[in-house]
């Protein structure tokens, strides 16, 4: 009972907070300034983590948290020949906070909505842990031991309810995971367009079941990935084709349409592939392989349910 209380009071309180349109304000302010500086290129793509196949952002968090929770830790432990120790832990993770504030900053400037209020809360959370730490850092200087033990505690406390706000964006709404994770294109082939619909310059978007797919001619051959960008969701036929990729209009990842790997930031993920044969002028498509993962072998979606049938007549 004391579970469920909780869990209601907690989802409630990040409700409102999605739904608290007065963030959006000083959300939209700080966007701006970030996207100032920070332009699509290298060092956008360095800080989302494109061409390591995952965000950067959550590894890159690991490091100053284990800072200051192991300072914390001496500091719970009480001995005097710790407190040296304690200090230089809490400082050492002052410094390596620095790379894990700028990658969510450049995640957190390609939300909307609830994702981007709720974003902005948790960063203003870390602001707030960050200038705790300091404070304990400079009060152990001072010789102010209690204050600086005091400060940690607080600090940890902030940290925590962050790192919770954090886990919210990426496990219950999605920021930073693949956005086609649980699409599942047909298993058999499907007849979704004529091939003289089909151009080298201009995507058809159709319907395989119940993905959205991308055809295009690339070397005069019809090829077909998922329309839906997996980066932020970006309907990938209202962009751009070049040099054999495809530009997402939303925040201009680039995509081969060859393989549908990542050749420009900030998606990280590549595009899935499906499947191309042309019989009597049309285009059919399927998966292109058996798919191993679990969760998209078990779509729950009603109208996949032939997929489920023929994944359990294929194993």
């Amino acid at each position: 009972m004391a579970i469920l209380t909780i869990n209601t009071w907690v989802e409630h309180f990040v409700e409102r907070l999605e739904r608290a349109e007065g963030l959006d304000g000083p959300a939209d302010k700080v966007i701006s300034l970030t996207q100032r500086w920070l332009k699509p290129g290298r060092v956008k793509n360095l800080l989302s983590g494109t061409g390591t196949g995952h965000p950067a952002h959550p590894i890159l968090v690991l490091l100053p948290l284990g800072l200051w929770a192991s300072g914390f830790y001496l500091d719970v432990r009480s001995v005097s020949e710790d407190r040296t120790a304690a200090r230089r832990l809490i400082g050492m993770g002052n410094l390596a906070v620095l790379p894990a504030v700028l990658t969510g900053l450049s995640d957190w400037a390609d939300t909307q909505g609830a994702e981007r209020r709720v974003g902005l809360v948790h960063a203003g959370l870390n602001v707030t842990a960050l200038a705790l730490f300091t404070s304990s850092w400079l009060a152990r200087s001072d010789r102010h031991q209690r204050a600086g033990v005091v400060a940690t505690a607080l600090g940890m406390g902030t940290v925590s309810a962050a790192g919770w706000l954090g886990g919210h964006l990426a496990y219950a709404r999605g920021v930073g995971v693949d956005t086609t994770a649980f699409e599942v294109p047909p298993a058999d082939w499907i007849d979704v367009a004529a091939a003289k619909d089909v151009s080298d310059d201009r995507p058809l978007r159709v319907d395989a079941g119940v993905v959205a797919v991308l055809l295009i001619r690339d070397q005069d051959k019809v090829v077909a990935i998922s329309d839906r960008c997996t980066h932020r969701g970006g309907p990938l036929h209202e962009g751009t084709i070049d040099k054999g990729c495809v530009t997402c209009p939303w925040h201009g990842s680039q995509f081969r349409l060859a393989d549908g790997q990542v050749a420009k930031g900030p998606a990280t993920r590549p595009q899935p592939t499906l499947e191309v044969r042309i019989i009597d002028g049309r285009v059919h498509v399927r998966a292109t392989t058996d798919e191993p993962g679990t969760l998209r072998r078990n779509p729950a979606t009603a109208t996949s349910e032939s997929s489920r049938s023929t994944d359990r007549s294929r194993n």
